[in-house]
């Protein structure tokens, strides 16, 4: 019974209904404000009234960056689970890594 306590969608259901129970404990003692109030659902700025601008992201930059952090964590997880011996020696790890800074290169050339 006990190890059936820590699989994952055994303790999900658990948790789960102990925020449920938690958040109706907490509604039945929380303020209750007045339900229509004028500005309730409107962003607020010292008291200033700011329209919600309608942003356009830029993802040009997001990618290089991507690439990058794709590039080192592949590096990092070939490299650290390489047998030891392989890294004594150089062999693959030292060629994953030849192959990883010359990526870097390239990316950071443009």
């Amino acid at each position: 019974m006990e190890t059936l306590l820590i699989y994952p969608p055994v303790a999900f259901l658990i948790l789960l209904l102990a925020g449920l129970i938690m958040s109706a404990l907490s509604s039945k003692i929380a303020f209750k404000g007045a339900k229509s109030s004028p500005g309730k659902l409107k962003s607020y700025g010292c008291g200033e009234d700011i329209e919600n601008p309608r942003l356009q992201p830029d993802y040009s930059q997001f990618f290089s960056f991507a690439f990058f952090f794709t590039i080192m964590h592949v590096v990092v997880l070939m490299i650290a689970t390489a047998p030891a011996d392989t890294i004594r020696l150089g062999g693959m790890a030292f060629l994953y890594l030849i192959i990883a800074v010359s990526g870097l290169f390239i990316l950071f050339r443009r």
